[in-house]
């Protein structure tokens, strides 16, 4: 999240493609992003906002309130940065075109959690991430970029997950500009 506000910041995406990063909404109250951009006055135009999923009945009534308060911005695309929830097939369509979220993996291997650890076991000889388009089967939409790392002899779990963090904060910006410098591309109606 942080690397994309930082981009649209630097890169000026306003002035560009008059887009920009209009809110972040947590489902998590304690996300450090959400601490992060408050502590920033450069982007203190950037509403921020929490729905706690726990206080929900049903996956169902949360994505609800969800789309509630991210259509309250009129979005033209929903990046998905450390939201780590399955998001439901009413959700999906509802943003179908515009919803993109990162992976830890270079999918289609490793879909899912453990992705590092799930890499290391395999003895695979590259690691990396993947920006993709959500769809409603997990990790499986259209992929858009890729960055490749290595594994190295003795990665762990997490020397792996920091090297491949690296290139998320690379890729991830660079795939949400690229949404909004490809006029060409037809946009799905809200």
């Amino acid at each position: 999240m942080a690397a994309i506000v930082k981009t649209a910041h630097e890169e000026a995406w306003s002035k560009k493609w008059g887009v920009k990063v209009a809110a972040v909404i947590s489902n998590k109250p304690e996300a450090s992003g959400l601490t992060w951009l408050q502590d920033r006055s450069e982007f203190a135009n950037i509403k921020t906002q929490t729905l706690d999923h726990t206080l929900f009945d049903s996956r169902e009534a949360f994505d609800q309130s969800l789309m509630v308060k991210i259509d309250a911005h009129d979005p033209a695309l929903v990046v998905l940065a450390g939201f780590m929830r399955i998001l439901t097939p009413a959700f999906v369509a509802h943003y179908q075109g515009r919803l993109l979220n990162i992976h830890p993996s270079l999918l289609p291997a490793f879909a899912g959690l453990n992705t590092h650890q799930r890499a290391i076991d395999a003895g695979s000889k590259f690691a990396g991430a993947t920006v993709h388009q959500v769809s409603v089967e997990v990790d499986q939409g259209q992929i858009l970029a890729q960055a490749v790392v290595p594994v190295l002899e003795g990665d762990t779990a997490e020397t792996l997950a920091a090297r491949v963090l690296t290139q998320e904060h690379l890729i991830f910006p660079a795939a949400v500009a690229a949404f909004f410098k490809t006029p060409a591309v037809p946009r799905p109606t809200k």
